[in-house]
């Protein structure tokens, strides 16, 4: 995994945390919840490739 993934998760949970503040307090709760779930899937989605090619590296260690 590059430093990079790393940065770019930071980056996304920075930038919900700040919406999530706003929208709480402008009294959209609602629309925060759906901000914070959207920034999960992002991730989830950032790191699918890497989770996919670390499957990968384990079924090549443990297929002999």
């Amino acid at each position: 995994m590059d430093i990079s993934v790393v940065i770019k998760i930071a980056s996304v949970g920075i930038l919900v945390a700040i919406l999530n503040s706003i929208l709480v307090r402008s009294g959209r709760d609602e629309y925060a919840m759906i901000t914070i779930l959207a920034g999960v899937v992002v991730v989830l989605m950032m790191l699918l490739p890497n989770f996919l090619q670390l499957l990968d590296t384990v079924k090549t260690i443990v297929d002999f």
